[in-house]
């Protein structure tokens, strides 16, 4: 769990249609409602469906002072799938950790035919420290296939100093009305998987 003082780096990673701008939302504002300051940085990369898309929160008790995240400087990386997992595993900083989807998709470039899927996706990951959530599966299981990005916050909020109501509070107010209680049971799954992996341990 993290509950020092200083900015905490959070960078998301998926492909466009994965929901990953609307986790980086909710991620921010559980940071304002818990009382921290918090910035998210522009995104990078093409939002349309296929394209890479990574977004940086960035939050702090003292104030958010520069959204600049050069490699090896965040202390999560949160990806939707394991393509983008590996391309941005040299963000994470010594100390830090992975959270991935455990699914692949191909992104634009290989769609087009301009690269190649990498080998061996989840082996290197595995070995880099990953945790490997098993979301698309989670999400299907409590009837929210749309919100394996939520499921992801769930299991990143058991290494935040969040607490679960304020989290709760935030996707109930920033997801569509019809999708609340899919999103909160997403988020919930996804909670109790990161806790029962952790051994019980969590916020």
């Amino acid at each position: 769990m993290m509950t020092s003082n200083d900015t905490v780096t959070v960078l998301l990673c998926g492909v466009g249609g994965q929901g990953t701008i609307l986790a980086a939302d909710l991620l921010a504002h559980a940071a304002l409602e818990s009382g921290y300051d918090a910035k998210v940085s522009e995104i990078h990369g093409m939002s349309q469906r296929g394209g890479a898309v990574t977004t940086v929160v960035r939050f702090g008790r003292a104030g958010v002072q520069s959204m600049v995240s050069d490699p090896g400087c965040a202390d999560c990386v949160v990806s939707f799938e394991t393509t983008e997992a590996l391309r941005n595993l040299p963000n994470v900083r010594e100390g830090g950790y992975l959270l991935v989807a455990d699914e692949s998709i191909q992104p634009l470039p290989v769609l087009i035919g301009r690269a190649s899927m990498p080998e061996h996706a989840r082996e290197t990951l595995a070995a880099a420290g990953a945790t490997l959530i098993p979301a698309g599966d989670i999400a299907v299981g409590v009837g929210a296939p749309k919100s394996v990005n939520v499921v992801l916050l769930g299991a990143l909020a058991t290494r935040l100093d969040f607490s679960q109501k304020a989290w709760e509070r935030v996707v109930a107010r920033r997801v569509p009305p019809k999708t609340v209680d899919a999103n909160l049971a997403a988020f919930r799954a996804g909670l109790a998987f990161a806790r029962e992996a952790a051994g019980g341990e969590g916020a």
